[in-house]
């Protein structure tokens, strides 16, 4: 007698294999994707080390030889190091405040209820959608005003007001997932609320507070647009890495110092990169803490 299989497994069965193929088609997106970001550094990265005959001619193959004074060129005669001085100056002091500002608006916002709550929390997100190409004149007048243009705490200061809307609204709903008892608890104690903040619910936050931390580093060291409006050309020597980058590669056109350009590249991608390869379970785990808890 023939088997008579019930009729769910069929359905069942063609759900799964329809899942195989997504997933199977995912995996070929991701391949592709990794394959245009890995080329370009495999090619900047080998070409520090070549002559520009080698980089034209060869541009994926490795190096007859590794010409060190592409590195020395970038940092001694590019002043790749103090451009990278400047970004860890400002970067430091942009996330820092970024931080402390964005968690602690962040926690009223998802812990109290009063007038306006949700009208804050809207314009928060709003700057979001606020391009920063409007921003740019009047945040220009408003620094220079404070007498802080070309300095770095007029950087510093505006990289906190650019970063701070996505930090608010990313730790908004990961306060709103964290168990209240706690601080209950702690208050009936007679704990104030800045000590319940600071002693309590920040260590309860480290998932998602080092995972927007990275972030933050990682988009505030990227950006050009800020220190171009606010750093003038007078101001070289507070420059940051990539107006740095910037000048290096118009010069290097002139002077078809090409090597030197990849090597100014190469050192200011692997700081970020090896951030990210140190801490990338940690943005995993706190990108996903909040829909666990």
């Amino acid at each position: 007698m023939s088997e008579v299989r019930p009729r769910a497994a069929l359905p069942e069965r063609a759900a799964r294999k329809q899942v195989s193929v997504y997933m199977r088609l995912a995996h070929v997106g991701l391949a592709f994707w990794a394959l245009i970001v890995i080329v370009p550094l495999v090619f900047v990265f080998l070409g520090s080390f070549k002559n520009n005959t080698e980089i034209f001619g060869s541009p994926l193959s490795l190096p007859g030889e590794l010409r060190l004074d592409n590195w020395v060129r970038a940092w001694q005669t590019a002043h790749v190091g103090r451009y990278l001085l400047n970004t860890v100056i400002v970067v430091t002091g942009g996330v820092t405040l970024t931080m402390l500002l964005g968690s602690m608006a962040a926690y009223v916002l998802a812990r109290y209820t009063f007038p306006g709550n949700r009208a804050v929390y809207y314009l928060f997100v709003a700057g979001m959608t606020f391009p920063m190409f409007l921003a740019l004149v009047p945040l220009f007048f408003v620094v220079r005003n404070l007498g802080l243009l070309g300095t770095h705490t007029g950087l510093v200061l505006a990289y906190a007001a650019y970063s701070l809307p996505f930090t608010v609204f990313f730790l908004t709903a990961f306060f709103k997932t964290l168990p209240t008892g706690v601080a209950e608890a702690a208050l009936i104690d007679g704990c104030s609320h800045v000590r319940i903040f600071f002693q309590i619910m920040l260590p309860m936050a480290k998932p998602g507070l080092v995972s927007l931390t990275i972030f933050n580093v990682i988009g505030q060291a990227n950006q050009y647009l800020l220190p171009l409006a606010l750093l003038p050309g007078d101001a070289e020597d507070k420059f940051v890495l990539t107006q740095g980058i910037s000048n290096i590669s118009v010069e290097a056109g002139y002077q078809a110092d090409w090597g030197g350009l990849f090597a100014a590249l190469s050192i200011s991608i692997i700081p970020l990169l090896i951030v990210y390869v140190l801490f990338h379970r940690q943005i995993q785990s706190g990108l996903t803490a909040g829909a666990l808890k």
